[in-house]
């Protein structure tokens, strides 16, 4: 199996991804949401990458059933239905619904690669699930969403345990990954990283989320495994996996 990892979107963008699983990372928050509205029963979730393209697409597919959600930092947007807070995403809310979605980071990252054979989205609430679901392919790119266009630490680290995980599920196999130098950084963060609450709110995105008074998002973002399911994108929607 080869395995590459980049650490922003600019970087995911120029490399090549045919034929290759994407795993998408933005673990504060957007694909921790979209794990956990998907678990809650949306029907689907449609990435865009501005306000404009979401509150047009949301009007074409009725805004009977659908809702618009997303934030620009780290706020909900002006008219939206829900922001990017994952605890906002309850079965009351979403079941059967679909959800248009247009984030600062991870939105940007899940259409970043449209020639990919399959695109996932990965948080640490549901990584034993994507590990599980990548366990064979060929060629795995991990594309970290990042924070602003740079580096997030979070998301590496996550990158990082999800190789762990290949590394248990592979056994003997697991000698055979061969990891790009981005990969290999991010296992080393990933065994030398606890990836808790603690952590998530010492970095730069855990900070940014305490000074608009959603640090509690946390909680739920360092929830490893909370959920065995796996978002991949179908048709230009993430639904759960099969």
């Amino acid at each position: 199996m080869k395995v590459d990892a980049y650490f922003t979107v600019a970087e995911a963008e120029a490399a090549t991804t045919q034929d290759a699983t994407v795993v998408v990372v933005d673990v504060v928050r957007a694909t921790t949401t979209i794990v956990e509205a998907l678990a809650n029963g949306a029907r689907g979730i449609f990435p865009t990458g501005s306000i404009e393209e979401a509150v047009k697409l949301a009007a074409s597919l009725g805004r009977e059933d659908t809702l618009l959600c997303g934030e620009r930092r780290g706020v909900k947007i002006d008219g939206f239905d829900l922001g990017n807070s994952p605890s906002e995403f309850t079965r009351d809310v979403v079941e059967g619904k679909r959800l248009v979605m247009s984030t600062t980071n991870g939105t940007a990252a899940l259409t970043a690669a449209p020639e990919a054979r399959r695109v996932l989205a990965c948080a640490l609430t549901n990584l034993g699930a994507v590990a599980e679901a990548i366990e064979r392919d060929e060629h795995v790119v991990m594309v970290c969403a990042g924070r602003q266009g740079g580096f997030s630490i979070e998301d590496a680290v996550c990158a990082g345990h999800l190789l762990l995980r290949l590394d248990e599920l592979r056994g003997a196999d697991a000698e055979s990954l061969r990891l790009n130098d981005a990969a290999l950084a991010s296992r080393t963060l990933g065994q030398a990283v606890v990836p808790d609450a603690a952590f998530l709110r010492g970095v730069s995105a855990g900070i940014a989320l305490a000074e608009i008074a959603l640090e509690a998002d946390l909680d739920v973002c360092a929830a490893v495994d909370r959920h065995a399911i796996v978002p991949e994108m179908r048709d230009q929607s993430l639904v759960v996996g099969g």
